[in-house]
């Protein structure tokens, strides 16, 4: 008899909240667990022997970086994206749809979330001009690198995912802000819905095509803003999406812009319509209220580039809160980041050396600190997962937000 997919191991008492394991071609994933964002094959200015040391179970690449560089073909003649980043670990991928959308509208990694805006459709930043077209079929867009033109299909997307060769890869969808009418967001579900069944369909197709390859599990994304109607209708949508041989998705992801009062509502809802044997994916959170929230609603995995992108900028987390180490109070101060964390940068560097690596612009300061929060929020996702089981996830919550929120470093 096959081993399954995903299994659940426990389950928090009275919520939806659980631990499982997912089982891919190159390691098993312990969940809830948090995967490190490598958006072009690299989590930036950190070696992956580095992140696998820090306790990293899986890391995620986009494809609509890599499609513009190196380019899929190249990455699929080097054996797939773990051979080519000298990752041995689980692989995702997303299907480029967020940066499609996002970057086409001048928003780089972050969408239009002011919801006190006057809703709109064509949403653009300012001062930018409108890179993405969206039709039924597809998206054209240019290039944010050169301006050249490119289009997106589902069957495109699932291509050039197939080609990356990740252990779990997503279906290519629409992503909306909170600003958009409701009337296009219902248009939106539905086209998401479309773009699905395309999805799973030539994944089915390449997946026979590519039999020498490892198998890749394909994940439906739930879209829906944040209309509980449309969210439920979606995820159910996506349940009933099967192939000829009754077969559907391999798990899913919960995507869209997310106002973080409504996180754990909205993840909520979709998890109380999705099935219990598959895992649940959260798009883009790592904020520790929002992981023990996500947690609570259902979530099993959840990726971010926050902890790397916020440590290149001087910012560190800590028991005590994040904050910057170019404060100058830290000039002096000969402790590390965080007395508690068992990290390399932690055990071996003082805050008064990073803020000197900082002031004097030297490289190391990056690698340093994304060490250190890459190591803090896997290791609290960690703590989570043992939480469950133990019966102490309440007492953990309590313990961890009451310190993190409460104290000033």
């Amino acid at each position: 008899m096959p081993v399954p997919f995903f299994t659940v191991n426990s389950q928090l008492p009275g919520q939806l909240g659980r631990t499982g394991t997912i089982r891919t071609p190159h390691g098993d994933i312990q969940t809830p667990a948090f995967i490190a964002v490598g958006t072009q094959a690299t989590v930036k200015a950190v070696l992956p022997e580095t992140m696998k040391e820090i306790g990293a179970q899986a890391v995620l690449a986009n494809a609509y970086h890599l499609y513009l560089q190196p380019g899929p073909d190249i990455v699929d003649a080097a054996g797939g994206l773990g051979a080519f980043m000298n990752w041995d670990g689980p692989t995702f991928t997303d299907s480029g749809g967020f940066q499609v959308m996002s970057l086409g509208v001048g928003f780089k990694k972050v969408l239009a979330m002011d919801t006190k805006r006057v809703q709109a459709d064509d949403i653009i930043a300012e001062g930018k001009q409108r890179l993405a077209h969206v039709d039924d079929d597809g998206v054209t867009f240019r290039s944010h690198l050169d301006g050249s033109t490119h289009r997106f299909t589902p069957e495109v997307s699932i291509g050039i995912q197939h080609q990356l060769g990740a252990d779990i890869i997503f279906a290519f969808d629409e992503l909306t802000t909170l600003v958009n009418t409701r009337a296009y967001q219902e248009q939106s579900v539905q086209r998401t819905h479309e773009w699905a069944v395309r999805c799973l369909a030539e994944h089915r197709r390449l997946s026979v095509e590519r039999s020498h390859k490892p198998p890749q599990a394909l994940f439906g994304v739930v879209q829906g803003a944040q209309y509980e109607d449309l969210r439920r209708k979606a995820a159910r949508g996506l349940t009933e999406i099967v192939d000829a041989d009754g077969r559907g998705f391999d798990g899913y992801g919960i995507g869209g812009a997310l106002e973080k009062q409504n996180l754990s509502t909205i993840v909520g809802w979709v998890s109380s319509e999705l099935p219990e044997d598959k895992p649940r994916h959260l798009l883009g959170i790592s904020e520790p209220d929002d992981l023990f929230a996500a947690v609570a609603a259902g979530a099993d995995t959840f990726d971010c580039v926050s902890p790397s992108r916020v440590a290149r900028n001087a910012a560190v987390y800590s028991r005590d809160g994040r904050f910057n180490i170019t404060g100058a109070r830290y000039r002096r101060d000969f402790t590390p980041i965080d007395a508690d964390c068992d990290c390399y940068t932690c055990a071996n560097y003082t805050r008064a050396y990073l803020h000197h690596l900082f002031k004097a612009k030297e490289i190391l300061s990056k690698t340093l600190c994304t060490i250190h929060n890459e190591r803090f929020i896997i290791r609290l996702v960690d703590q989570i997962r043992e939480s469950i089981p133990a019966g102490r996830f309440d007492e953990l919550r309590e313990d961890v937000l009451g310190r993190y929120y409460a104290t000033k470093v």
